[in-house]
């Protein structure tokens, strides 16, 4: 009897990480990238337990693994059957110690790529490491003039399929059991930086004059920023709006796509951002979307089509754009969809993972 054939060895040709067990911006391009990546380049996996792991492995069962840490090493001792070196992608300054150590102290026969999103000078200790980087994937044109060893700018992307609207909005927001009949929804860490109270100004300014109209703000409240957050809900009681600006807390990321799909206007008004995918899933979830000049806002959003753009720090400005967009709904709408169109085009995951996949190719 001949001897069953065995299955051949996994050969990957990137080790992707994620070393941080919270959800966080990073996760979440991690996340959605996991089950596409492998389409075009062998994929292992290190990290936490994301969602897009089990799609991964379901969708390519022959392209992408998760290991542990010390497998993920162990492989990367010898070269790809090719002659490849492996690439370890990492995108937070812990990652990229740990794989320059593997590479320059263990002396593994690895390639070190990192992604960097930041828009303005990096501290010491970063751009030192960034500075050992094989090489580096920026975000934006404007992250790219402050790093080193730019192979490609490649722009986050979402997965369309995921965050996309809702068959009837209306029905949606009736279903979570909120007052008036449209959302206008805040997404993120609460905190000074991302202009949670900016919004919460605007709101108290116009929801009296909308009364169809409910503010979310869905993020999570570390302990620092507690007083920060209590502070804007004494500010929202003292208005009389306490059931008018809801505090959801820390969504799961899972539940997100029915919360931008359940709101018409989406709000990203931070004073400084990296990049900033929240506009991105508002836009394909449909959401007309107004959103301060930082982070790549300015590349994502088209004024007067898919949503407006502020100065950052301006309430006034924040105000002024949102008064038209609450005032006519059917309207907002339809920058909504322009929007979903936009991002599809533009801003898919699939785009994002051609472009990882062709940089990763120019490392052997």
């Amino acid at each position: 009897m001949l001897p069953a054939p065995t299955a051949p060895r996994f050969d990957p040709r990137v080790i992707v990480t994620c070393m941080k067990r919270r959800f966080t911006g990073v996760s979440g391009t991690v996340n959605a990238l996991l089950p596409v990546l492998p389409s075009l380049v062998d994929v292992a996996y290190v990290g936490a337990d994301l969602p897009g792991v089990a799609l991964a492995e379901a969708r390519h069962p022959h392209a992408f693994r998760r290991m542990g840490l010390w497998k993920a090493i162990r492989t990367s001792m010898r070269r790809r059957a090719d002659g490849a070196r492996r690439t370890w992608h990492v995108r937070r300054n812990h990652e990229l110690l740990l794989a320059i150590v593997l590479r320059d102290v263990v002396r593994l026969p690895i390639r070190v790529l990192f992604t960097s999103a930041a828009i303005r000078r990096h501290s010491l200790l970063p751009r030192l490491l960034i500075a050992r980087a094989d090489a580096v994937i920026a975000t934006t044109p404007a992250a790219a003039a402050l790093v080193p060893h730019v192979v490609a700018t490649v722009g986050h992307g979402v997965d369309t399929a995921r965050f996309r609207p809702a068959e009837d909005r209306a029905k949606a927001w009736r279903a979570a059991g909120l007052p008036g009949e449209h959302g206008i929804l805040v997404a993120g860490r609460v905190r000074p930086e991302k202009g949670v109270h900016l919004f919460v100004e605007a709101m108290i300014r116009l929801l009296p004059r909308h009364p169809g109209w409910t503010a979310i703000i869905a993020g999570r409240v570390k302990p620092e920023d507690r007083a920060f957050a209590d502070a804007l809900r004494v500010r929202a009681a003292e208005a009389g709006l306490a059931d008018r600006v809801r505090f959801e807390g820390e969504v799961d990321a899972a539940d997100m796509p029915a919360w931008y799909a359940r709101c018409l206007i989406t709000v990203a008004c931070p004073l400084y951002e990296g990049f900033g995918l929240t506009v991105i899933e508002a836009m394909a979830s449909g959401c007309a979307v107004v959103a301060s000049r930082a982070g790549a806002f300015e590349s994502m959003v088209v004024p007067g089509e898919t949503g407006t753009l502020v100065a950052p720090g301006s309430v006034d400005e924040l105000a002024a754009a949102l008064e038209p967009m609450l005032a006519d709904p059917a309207a907002t709408a339809d920058m909504g969809a322009r929007g979903r169109a936009r991002a599809c085009a533009r801003f898919s995951i699939e785009s994002e993972a051609r472009g990882i996949a062709a940089a990763i190719d120019r490392l052997r």
